[in-house]
């Protein structure tokens, strides 16, 4: 009677149970989503420094976003070997492409070549790189150098004593200083006094340091008549070197363009006067399109030239403006639709 008594009671507990779960359809599956599973995508860059970088990784994520996708950063600090590191790191975690900024191509075709082995698309950005099926998106290094060169000479009437302010192991910075080398060649009157750069964690400090010091050793009005620097970071330290010494005499010429190069740009009496560049916002936009047209099975070219825009100081205006609003005085500069194919739509809408 008592196991009787023990069985009811057992049943009526389980009965209990039941009636107390969710109601629903009973599945061992995940529930299926309309989306497709977020992307992971890898950054590998050879230096993660200033304003520029600062743009370049939002346009990255900004579009990585809108497609659905998650994005992790890798920063090698200059240092190659870490680099190629990083760049094995991220095909050993099995990303789902990866885009790379900046590099040699020493330092990255192994590792880019083992990518494309294990299925990863890569699309990089500056780097030296000559691996078929792997699209490099450049500046037009060459056109950027010619563009505020040719400033120069206009400004300075032919006549001019510059400081060149570069440093080589940059692919980007090599081209610039072919163009520079024909520039010179080509126009007598324009003499290099003085030579410097350097890549470091402090790059703009480190420039203006130096730069003080060569204004020392040229403290005579026509002296050094004109600075050109192959990068913003060496600009940056140009610009506050000359005001920080009252150098009014002495105007520069840049290369690249972010918020904080338009700040010093547009400030009263500045003697930064022209830059040409590819807005940074834009080439990460740009670079993640190009990475999707692959992982869609598309086959874009492998070298890719963005159009540069150059942007003279007398067509800004005296309000403070940032690259955003660049456009509304800078013809062509801002956002585009390269690298965007109907796939690439219609990827991002259905992430939406």
């Amino acid at each position: 009677m008592k196991r009787w008594f023990t069985l009811i009671s057992l049943v009526a507990v389980l009965t209990l149970l039941v009636a107390c779960q969710p109601k629903g359809e009973v599945t061992n599956a995940p529930e299926a989503t309309k989306k497709e599973a977020t992307k992971k995508l890898a950054l590998i860059m050879q230096v993660n420094l200033g304003t520029f970088s600062a743009q370049y990784i939002a346009g990255v994520k900004e579009q990585a976003e809108k497609l659905g996708a998650d994005v992790t950063v890798f920063t090698a600090d200059g240092d190659l070997a870490k680099m190629s590191s990083n760049l094995d790191a991220a095909i050993n975690q099995k990303f789902d492409g990866i885009l790379i900024d900046h590099g040699t191509k020493e330092s990255l075709t192994k590792g880019v070549e083992r990518a494309k082995e294990e299925g990863i698309p890569v699309v990089a950005f500056d780097a030296g790189l000559e691996v078929a099926g792997v699209p490099v998106l450049e500046q037009n290094d060459e056109l950027l150098a010619q563009q505020t060169l040719q400033k120069l000479k206009e400004d300075s009437n032919g006549k001019a004593n510059i400081v060149k302010i570069w440093v080589a192991g940059f692919a980007p910075m090599e081209r610039r200083q072919v163009a520079y080398n024909e520039f010179l060649q080509a126009n007598e009157g324009i003499k290099e006094v003085a030579t410097f750069g350097s890549a470091t964690a402090s790059t703009a400090l480190d420039t203006q340091a130096q730069m003080e010091a060569l204004l020392k050793q040229y403290p005579n009005e026509g002296d050094i008549t004109a600075v050109w620097a192959a990068w913003d970071e060496f600009a940056k330290g140009a610009v506050r070197a000359l005001e920080q010494a009252g150098r009014t005499d002495i105007k520069v010429y840049g290369i690249d363009m972010s918020d904080e190069d338009l700040q010093l740009m547009q400030k009263e009496g500045s003697p930064w006067v022209a830059s040409a560049a590819v807005d940074p916002t834009d080439i990460g936009r740009i670079q993640v399109r190009y990475l999707y047209q692959l992982l869609l099975g598309e086959a874009p070219q492998d070298k890719i030239q963005l159009t540069p825009v150059f942007v003279d100081q007398a067509q800004l205006p005296k309000e403070q403006i940032t690259t955003a609003q660049l456009s509304e005085y800078i013809d062509d500069w801002g956002a585009s639709d390269e690298g965007y194919t109907d796939s690439v739509r219609k990827a991002e809408e259905d992430a939406q």
